[in-house]
């Protein structure tokens, strides 16, 4: 016990928590950033405590800083049916870089529906959609390092493919995600700074489609995962916006399986598109030093903590009970395998019978 204490002190005082829109952390049963397409059951509940930053030198002289891009967000994902599972994501801390004090506390709420476990229960395949929407409740938005926002209440949706290798205990094996998203910014008319000389404001509604795919591989207490995700947009922000370029990042990570109802998370994000700046800043805009990427974070380090709340069962059941559980089920399976192979050779021999009979009948 004072072991498990001490990881959740030296996690929770290292996680600020955070999520976007765009590359919003998954919760429920996904990797970091892409989400699995299987459910996570009825009556299920767990939460995530996620977090993600960058922090870098920039200035020149006595102006010399460590200029922060911090985020922390609260996930928690309920199981509806077996199918239907809903996610409540209140942003609690987001750092701006504009202004005073320079970060929202709070920032945005997410609300989240997902349909998934969809597909032939004794396929390896699993289908699902995400609809999303973001609520724009922090007091500042277009913010440098952050995907775009104009400050409206947005709307997305998500299409979810799985692969796992082991169908009936999808945990023991390896398993392959693949998400395909489309974002509606809903930002036509609206002006992006508080600068006196910006005349400027989004002439059209702001869309991107998003896309991410990635690998979990099980071990004993760690888990591997291999994640890439990026965006394009289809039709471009205003000049004034930052984070205008289309970004891909590879996040590779690790995930240690404390308890059965207790993970905890670390990934690293690195960025694989170039430095490239399409924010025009003749409006009054003000500039990071040069020092700082002018577009997305080059790195980022992504901590998080998942915590199983329900079914109780979860922190009452022994290693000992999972495994006759297990192989109770496998037991059912090969069961139900041998069953149908003899059904099918049954099947077979009273198709061949009939054959001979027509035959005979012919001559």
């Amino acid at each position: 016990m004072k072991k498990l204490i001490g990881i959740l002190s030296v996690v929770f005082l290292m996680i600020p928590f955070g999520t976007t829109f765009a590359q919003e952390h998954s919760g429920g049963d996904g990797l970091i950033y892409v989400h699995s397409a299987k459910a996570i059951g009825k009556g299920y509940l767990n939460t995530y405590f996620n977090s993600r930053f960058f922090g870098k030198l920039g200035g020149a002289g006595l102006r010399v800083a460590t200029y922060w891009d911090v985020q922390g967000a609260f996930a928690i994902n309920y199981g509806l049916t077996d199918r239907l599972e809903l996610q409540l994501l209140p942003v609690l801390y987001q750092d701006t870089n504009r202004g005073t004090p320079g970060y929202n506390i709070p920032d945005d709420f997410f609300l989240k529906l997902k349909i998934g476990s969809l597909g032939d229960p004794e396929s390896p395949f699993r289908f699902g959609i995400i609809a999303s929407t973001r609520i724009p409740t922090g007091k500042t938005h277009n913010i440098i390092y952050e995907p775009y926002s104009a400050g409206t209440i947005e709307a997305g949706f998500t299409g979810l493919m799985s692969y796992f290798k082991d169908v009936g205990y999808p945990e023991d094996n390896y398993s392959f995600h693949a998400n395909l998203g489309y974002i509606f910014h809903n930002d036509a008319g609206n002006k992006l700074t508080d600068s006196p000389n910006d005349t400027v404001s989004a002439k059209s509604i702001s869309t991107e489609l998003t896309y991410g795919f990635g690998l979990r591989y099980p071990f004993d207490k760690w888990d591997i995962t291999f994640e890439f995700n990026g965006n394009a947009f289809l039709q471009k922000p205003p000049v004034t916006a930052f984070s205008r370029e289309n970004y891909f990042y590879f996040t590779p990570g690790v995930r240690y399986k404390v308890l059965r109802w207790l993970n905890i998370d670390f990934a690293a994000d690195l960025r694989m598109t170039p430095d490239k700046d399409e924010t025009k800043y003749e409006f009054g805009i003000r500039r990071l030093p040069m020092q700082l990427p002018s577009t997305w974070p080059d790195w980022r380090i992504n901590l998080a903590v998942q915590v199983f709340i329900l079914p109780v069962s979860l922190r009452q059941e022994s290693e000992r009970d999972i495994l006759m559980k297990k192989a109770a089920s496998r037991r059912e399976l090969f069961e139900q395998i041998v069953r149908q192979q003899k059904e099918t050779e049954a099947a077979e021999k009273e198709l061949e019978r009939i054959k001979k009979e027509r035959r005979k009948a012919e001559k």
